[in-house]
Protein backbone atom coordinates (compact mmCIF):
# COMPACT_ATOMS: atom_id res chain seq x y z
CA UNK A 1 0.00 0.00 0.00
CA UNK A 2 1.49 3.76 -0.83
CA UNK A 3 1.00 5.60 1.73
CA UNK A 4 2.48 9.60 1.49
CA UNK A 5 4.28 8.79 4.81
CA UNK A 6 6.19 5.73 3.81
CA UNK A 7 9.59 5.63 1.97
CA UNK A 8 11.39 2.80 0.09
CA UNK A 9 14.54 1.84 0.67
CA UNK A 10 16.03 -0.20 -1.99
CA UNK A 11 17.06 -3.42 -1.78
CA UNK A 12 21.14 -3.82 -3.69
CA UNK A 13 21.13 -7.02 -5.75
CA UNK A 14 22.72 -9.51 -4.52
CA UNK A 15 21.92 -9.17 -0.76
CA UNK A 16 22.16 -12.05 1.02
CA UNK A 17 18.97 -13.58 1.86
CA UNK A 18 20.00 -14.50 5.28
CA UNK A 19 19.96 -10.69 5.44
CA UNK A 20 17.08 -9.87 3.72
CA UNK A 21 15.11 -12.33 5.94
CA UNK A 22 16.44 -10.65 8.98
CA UNK A 23 15.67 -7.46 8.18
CA UNK A 24 12.18 -8.70 7.30
CA UNK A 25 11.18 -10.52 10.60
CA UNK A 26 13.23 -7.96 12.79
CA UNK A 27 11.89 -4.33 11.56
CA UNK A 28 8.59 -2.90 11.02
CA UNK A 29 8.44 -2.62 7.55
CA UNK A 30 6.84 -4.22 3.87
CA UNK A 31 8.88 -6.28 1.42
CA UNK A 32 7.80 -5.10 -1.78
CA UNK A 33 8.78 -4.70 -5.13
CA UNK A 34 9.38 -1.38 -7.13
CA UNK A 35 10.54 -0.98 -10.85
CA UNK A 36 13.71 1.08 -11.29
CA UNK A 37 16.03 1.62 -14.42
CA UNK A 38 19.60 0.41 -13.96
CA UNK A 39 22.76 2.12 -15.28
CA UNK A 40 25.56 0.21 -15.80
CA UNK A 41 28.12 -1.93 -18.30
CA UNK A 42 25.29 -2.52 -20.91
CA UNK A 43 22.51 -1.77 -19.37
CA UNK A 44 21.19 2.17 -19.84
CA UNK A 45 17.67 2.49 -18.27
CA UNK A 46 16.63 -1.02 -18.69
CA UNK A 47 13.57 -1.46 -16.06
CA UNK A 48 14.25 -4.13 -13.69
CA UNK A 49 11.65 -5.33 -10.66
CA UNK A 50 13.53 -5.15 -7.09
CA UNK A 51 13.19 -5.94 -3.89
CA UNK A 52 12.77 -2.78 -1.42
CA UNK A 53 11.42 -2.35 2.17
CA UNK A 54 8.93 0.29 2.93
CA UNK A 55 7.79 2.06 5.66
CA UNK A 56 8.05 4.85 8.02
CA UNK A 57 11.15 7.10 7.95
CA UNK A 58 12.62 6.30 11.13
CA UNK A 59 11.90 2.51 10.49
CA UNK A 60 13.45 2.57 7.15
CA UNK A 61 16.62 4.80 8.33
CA UNK A 62 17.09 2.49 10.78
CA UNK A 63 16.44 -0.71 8.16
CA UNK A 64 19.33 1.10 5.85
CA UNK A 65 21.41 1.67 9.23
CA UNK A 66 21.24 -2.43 9.80
CA UNK A 67 21.62 -3.55 5.99
CA UNK A 68 24.85 -1.43 5.50
CA UNK A 69 26.34 -2.79 8.66
CA UNK A 70 25.44 -6.23 7.88
CA UNK A 71 26.77 -5.76 4.02
CA UNK A 72 29.78 -4.46 5.28
CA UNK A 73 30.32 -7.48 7.82
CA UNK A 74 29.51 -9.99 5.10
CA UNK A 75 32.39 -7.89 2.27
CA UNK A 76 34.70 -8.11 5.04
CA UNK A 77 34.35 -11.76 6.00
Amino acid sequence: MIDADNVDLVVPPGTPRTIIREIALNFEVEMVTVTRPLNYANMVNEERELIAFRGRPEAVKKVEMFLLEKLREFIDS
